[in-house]
């Protein structure tokens, strides 16, 4: 069996949100959520980093190539969240708090169905192992997949995302 490694690839976006329920109050909000709550917004500059884990090709000597991996965060991380405002501009977000515990699940059922779907992925054991997003310098959430019910949640989310709605 070829060695299995962990590969990770960082990428930074900035995005403003606000951190509020639909299902609590405005009082609830604030109490709960405080200064980030305010209704103007606020905004991060966020660290994404996704691993993938995988045997090591003995023709190649890669897990994945990484250009493919690049390609997959441009189009699941980078062109839906960078210079967006995630409550507004995210469909996502329009009926779930936009922490970084619901952006971290965003990202993994996103890059999942990017990277699944992408052609040099195929011929690859690499499979996504881990979201890890610091919203800043003392604060990071990872997202291991847990919680999923496997490719039927990641089907349902992007078909979700491209009828611009959610359950």
């Amino acid at each position: 069996m070829p060695p299995i490694t962990y590969l990770t690839r960082t990428a930074t976006f900035s995005a403003a949100h606000r951190l509020h329920s639909p299902l609590l109050s405005a009082e609830e909000n604030r109490a709960l959520y405080g200064k980030c709550n305010n209704p103007n917004f606020h905004g991060h500059n966020y660290k994404v980093e996704i691993t993938i884990r995988g045997e090591v090709d003995p023709e190649t000597g890669m897990v994945v190539n990484l250009v493919d991996l690049k390609d997959c965060m441009e189009a699941a991380v980078m062109s839906v969240l960078d210079h967006k405002n995630l409550d507004c501009d995210v469909e996502y977000f329009r009926k779930r708090p936009s922490t970084t515990e619901n952006l971290a699940v965003f990202i993994w059922c996103n890059f999942e169905y990017h990277f699944l779907k992408h052609p040099g992925r195929k011929s690859s054991t690499a499979r996504l192992y881990k979201v890890k997003i610091h919203e800043t310098d003392s604060n990071a959430v990872e997202y291991m997949g847990e919680g999923i019910d496997g490719i039927d949640a990641v089907v349902h989310h992007q078909e979700a995302l491209e009828n611009g709605k959610y359950a």
